[in-house]
């Protein structure tokens, strides 16, 4: 009898401790498997910049994604960096490194979101950050990310324009690595996911000339970086009939996402937030995180070709095995903006800020 119940008790106590291992072990899988991704931003440009970082939070409190860091490569108006704060501020991780741009003299010129306003209110934004130079600049912080990430492992997400990663490449040894920024890169990244190139895989054979890849003398740096990016690219075009941004209308008055959104879409266009805007950036951090998922799918095979007076063109007569463009699945833009809406307006989880 005691011989019984003493194997009974070694049975469920080697059942038990499979048990915990294998929960240890799952857990430790689902901590490598999550995303980790640095997002490079031109914060203020347009409103859906704040739409993709609120899903990249959403995202991260889910478990799927580890934010190293977010880089505002702007700098015309120099305060893209305190909405940048203000938002992890808000969704509980103010600890999250920023970087940003210290040359005031590229990117957009007109302060649309009034970034000025909102990042010196910290009093209802709790951020630090409020100027450009307040922040780290953002290759020395791109470079020591990239150093204290394990190897091949970083996704670097641009849905700004290119001068940043330009900048990154081109970079030389510095206190965070001996590494040029090309041998940094090839080390330490996984891919680029880049919002550029919109239209560039039109039936027509026709050179776009979009806002990311070409407008405000961002056409060097792209071009340099399609012929140079060691690691696999992937250009998103999406999101263009997807509008987003009407679950904030009932946020607080005071909420960030709110704030930003109703002063983009008032100053630009004379629209309330209910007029929404369309989805570009959003749908860049979905595939970064999500994949092809419900909603996109890749082209087969190709290149993307760049001219700097005219543009870009995505061909299929040749191929490129590090480029990869992604397009928008067709008739998804209802359901796509459903599901962006819902995540956007969903509560955070650790929110600094009362609601």
């Amino acid at each position: 009898m005691h011989k019984l119940l003493n194997s009974t008790k070694y049975s469920c106590s080697l059942i038990c401790k499979l048990c915990l291992l294998f929960l240890t072990f799952q857990g430790h899988d689902t901590i490598a498997q999550r995303e980790k991704v640095i997002l490079d931003t031109d914060m203020g440009s347009d409103c859906d910049d704040v739409g993709a970082m609120a899903l990249l939070h959403h995202y991260a409190d889910q478990g799927k994604v580890e934010i190293l860091g977010v880089i505002y490569s702007s700098g015309k108006v120099p305060y893209g960096a305190g909405i940048v704060d203000a938002i992890n501020v808000y969704y509980g991780r103010p600890d999250i490194p920023v970087g940003a741009s210290h040359d005031l003299s590229f990117g957009d010129p007109r302060d649309k979101m009034q970034a000025e306003k909102l990042a010196k209110d910290t009093a209802a934004y709790k951020n630090k950050i409020i100027h450009n130079k307040d922040a780290t600049e953002q290759t020395s912080l791109s470079r020591k990310l990239l150093v204290d990430a394990p190897d091949n492992s970083v996704t670097y997400i641009t849905i700004g324009h290119t001068k940043g990663l330009y900048e990154l490449l081109n970079s030389k040894a510095d206190k965070h690595s001996p590494m040029s920024g090309i041998e940094l890169i090839t080390k330490k990244v996984k891919r680029w996911v880049a919002l550029g190139a919109l239209g560039a895989s039109n039936t027509e054979g026709k050179m776009v000339q979009d806002w990311n890849f070409f407008k405000n003398n961002t056409a060097a740096y792209t071009d340099y970086l399609i012929d140079h990016f060691p690691k696999p690219t992937y250009f998103v075009d999406s999101g263009a009939d997807v509008y987003t941004g009407k679950s904030l209308e009932s946020s607080r008055a005071g909420n960030i996402l709110r704030a930003a959104y109703r002063d983009w879409l008032w100053n630009v266009e004379g629209k309330m937030i209910r007029d929404e805007r369309p989805s570009w950036d959003l749908a860049t951090v979905y595939y970064a995180v999500i994949g092809q998922g419900d909603f996109l799918e890749e082209l087969s095979p190709g290149a993307l070709t760049f001219d700097l007076k005219k543009g870009s063109k995505w061909v299929s007569d040749k191929v490129n095995p590090l480029h990869h463009f992604i397009v928008q699945r067709e008739n998804v833009a209802k359901d796509f903006a459903n599901y962006l809406n819902l995540a956007i307006g969903t509560k955070p989880q650790n929110t600094f800020i009362d609601e």
